[in-house]
């Protein structure tokens, strides 16, 4: 009132009406929620209100899920009474999503998203997840979330809100993804052309997210050496090296993740770390009797149903379906690559991985690897 604005819990606003509001001419306010507080004037007309006993509890036996991309996955959330009730009560439940960059990144500001809300029978989901999740209901009180065809950008943490009356509680469940590949990736104008956000958009374009810290260790156990620098999903520029070696932080520094600490988001300039995960389609090498431009390439996948591939489905198809081919070929982003799971002469490095031509002339003739 006046321009001062009150910031009152929901049962204590409850309470501030009824003991303010002028009711008068012997009239009773009989309030009731029927859940923590209940005015004693129902019964005896004292006019006091009293705290019921009742509490709501929201809980789940699993506070991270992970799960592999274009699957299904359940979300648990279950709602009980303490003491438990005889008589079924209205309840409304609202999942919400904070994304796992905000996670990752620390947004002070960040705002959870609305998925899906429910009350009874009725139900309203959100955004890019309408018609792909449902409550599971599978006994009383099972609120718990399934998302179908899941993607790449469903990752992040979830709340589970269960509101009843004046009293709501929640709890909050991550959803990572179970199965991914991390590889570098620089812009077409060469090496550190990227800022933080540039570098998140070209993780995105190649069906990628940036990586995460815990994810560009797992793949430096794995064996990932680049002595490139990159942004990863938190803001910090990290490199992974397994062999130490002069320009890569000398040869007497021990093998790890080299870090240059959070930069500046806006103007410092550095390659990504982009994450790519399991996808439902398939990449292949397009069967065509010559070997063709960038345009031709496209107009090629096209014509046999499909897309010219991305760098990340590459990575993916690579490292999670053992595609191997000793032929480069075209990709979405205008480089040329090609995957190699078993070393052999004539196709690169005695090591396994994604061999890479750079950034070719759109003019110059080769195969094209297509997704479908």
């Amino acid at each position: 009132v006046d321009g001062v604005m009150l910031y009152l819990s929901r049962p204590l606003l409850a309470a501030c009406l009824y003991l303010l509001l002028p009711w008068g001419q012997g009239r009773t306010f009989g309030y009731n929620n029927g859940f923590h507080y209940q005015d004693i004037s129902n019964g005896d007309g004292n006019g006091e209100i009293y705290f019921s006993g009742i509490r709501l509890l929201v809980e789940s036996p699993q506070h991270l899920v992970s799960a592999t991309r274009g699957s299904s996955v359940t979300l648990p959330c279950h709602y009980r009474y303490e003491p438990e009730l005889t008589a079924p009560r209205r309840t409304r439940v609202k999942w919400s999503r904070l994304p796992a960059k905000a996670i990752t990144t620390n947004e002070a500001f960040a705002l959870e998203t609305e998925v899906m809300v429910a009350m009874g029978n009725r139900h309203r989901s959100y955004g890019s997840f309408k018609g792909r999740v449902r409550l599971r209901r599978s006994a009383p009180g099972d609120m718990s979330l399934v998302i179908n065809e899941l993607q790449l950008n469903d990752t992040g943490r979830y709340r589970c809100e269960v509101i009843d009356g004046l009293e709501d509680e929640s709890v909050t469940v991550e959803l990572e993804l179970r199965v991914g590949v991390v590889f570098p990736y620089h812009s077409q104008k060469g090496r550190y052309h990227l800022n933080f956000f540039g570098a998140q958009q070209a993780c995105l374009d190649q069906d990628a997210t940036l990586a995460t810290f815990k994810q560009l260790l797992s793949a430096w156990e794995d064996g990932l050496d680049w002595c490139n620098a990159g942004w990863l999903a938190d803001g910090t520029v990290q490199y992974p090296i397994t062999a130490p070696r002069h320009g890569c932080g000398g040869e007497s520094s021990a093998p790890g993740l080299r870090s240059y600490g959070p930069k500046n988001r806006l103007f410092h300039r550095f390659d990504a770390f982009c994450f790519s995960a399991s996808m439902k389609g398939i990449v292949y090498h397009l069967n065509h009797p010559r070997r063709m431009n960038f345009t031709e390439a496209a107009r090629a996948c096209a014509r046999d149903g499909g897309q010219v591939a991305k760098v990340g489905q590459l990575y993916a198809a690579w490292k999670l379906k053992g595609l191997d081919r000793c032929d480069a070929g075209w990709l979405a982003d205008g480089s040329v690559r090609y995957p190699i799971t078993n070393a052999r002469a004539n196709c690169g490095p005695s090591q396994p991985g994604v061999r890479s031509f750079g950034f070719p002339a759109p003019h110059m003739k080769f195969g094209v690897y297509c997704y479908r």
